[in-house]
């Protein structure tokens, strides 16, 4: 685990002993975001044995004697030790937020954007981490019907477990997406214009002119370099240069335009024009 002063290999049994003996409610009041990374910090000797108010005094003289630390009064910056409270969701001012199921740390509350939500009470632990974003204030505490035992820690450990593992796996595919958005193309910047030209075939009128035709090309080619100036400045320059990049349409000639010295456009040019 990162941040631990020692291999964590060799913490990794100690903190298993210390997280069986936290409640599981996994309400961060420690200071910590759950009762894992709170068994670590004890383990390694970075937190006190009196932060968890749901349990209490029979918890730290547990954690006492685990540890061999001596005893300590409940730290009150953290809260005092109170009976087990539920929450329950009021069903018509709820307006499906989302925000209290991104909150809940054991995924105990269900529902869909813009739909009602609701708790699941056999898998609330009563953190109470859905209230504070909930913008209607339309979740409340109610009293828990049930005794918190082992076995429920169990469950809660569970489900707390289950819900790191799945946004650990989230953010690893969003990773993995903006890293393949962000990479530059195989064959440089320029392949990536051919690729647009390719998509965007130019549709050139059955009865046009060589010229004529000559100047649709060119402006479809110019489109497709606009779009790759940007790609290349993202990719730090990485994807090598683009001709023309830096002159919008330079190479877009006006057919139309008297003949120059050195033109290297067809002499019948101004014929083309005219007719």
């Amino acid at each position: 685990m990162p941040g631990l002063p020692m291999d964590a290999a060799l913490l990794t049994p100690l903190i298993q002993s210390i997280d069986a003996l936290l409640p599981q409610t996994q309400c961060a009041r420690c200071g910590y975001p759950g009762c894992e990374p709170y068994a670590a910090a004890l383990a390694a000797g970075t937190a006190a044995i009196n932060q968890c108010p749901p349990g209490g005094e029979a918890l730290i003289g547990r954690l006492a004697e685990l540890l061999a630390r001596p005893t300590l009064p409940l730290d009150p910056r953290h809260g005092s030790a109170t009976a087990l409270e539920l929450v329950a969701i009021d069903e018509e001012h709820c307006i499906g937020c989302t925000l209290c199921i991104q909150a809940c740390p054991v995924d105990a509350i269900i529902g869909a954007p813009k739909q009602m939500h609701v708790v699941l009470s056999d898998a609330c632990t009563g953190c109470q981490l859905c209230i504070p974003p909930c913008p209607v204030d339309c979740i409340r505490s109610v009293p828990a019907p049930f005794v918190w035992d082992e076995e429920r820690a169990g469950r809660a450990r569970q489900r707390y477990q289950a819900r790191a593992a799945r946004l650990e796996r989230l953010a690893r595919a969003e990773g993995a997406r903006l890293g393949a958005a962000a990479a530059p193309h195989p064959a440089g910047a320029a392949s990536r214009m051919a690729d647009d030209c390719a998509a965007a075939v130019p549709v050139v009128p059955a009865h046009a002119g060589e010229v004529q035709k000559r100047v649709i090309i060119e402006r479809v080619l110019a489109r497709a370099r606009s779009r790759a100036r940007p790609r290349a400045a993202a990719a730090g320059g990485r994807t090598g240069s683009v001709p023309n990049a830096s002159v919008p349409n330079a190479s877009v000639p006006n057919a139309c335009e008297p003949d120059q010295p050195g033109d290297p456009r067809p002499a019948d040019t101004n014929k083309a024009c005219a007719g």
